[in-house]
């Protein structure tokens, strides 16, 4: 974030350059599935030997916490009011 006192912005502040690193990770990610086909694996479980399992399992767990965490934020949530001080009524 950009300090009222600096001179050049962050880079990160240019939505061209949060375009390119989003691309960037995208041709990293497919790279690092694509580079499956030059390894050897040594399965344990049949599931196991599908291509870009390793993928697609971390893909499904990070999506299985986003939608733990939604859910617990619904049960523990509180209200915006609740640090409100009682004695100003």
């Amino acid at each position: 974030m950009q300090q009222p006192n600096d001179p050049q912005p962050h880079w990160l502040d240019h939505p061209a350059n949060v375009k390119r690193l989003y691309r960037g990770f995208l041709v990293v990610l497919a790279l690092t599935v694509l580079a499956e086909l030059l390894v050897h694996l040594h399965p344990h479980f049949e599931v196991d030997a599908l291509f870009g399992f390793n993928a697609w399992f971390g893909f499904l767990a990070c999506l299985a916490m986003i939608v733990v965490a939604k859910g617990l934020a619904l049960v523990l949530k509180r209200p915006d009011t609740y640090y409100d001080d009682k004695h100003d009524e």
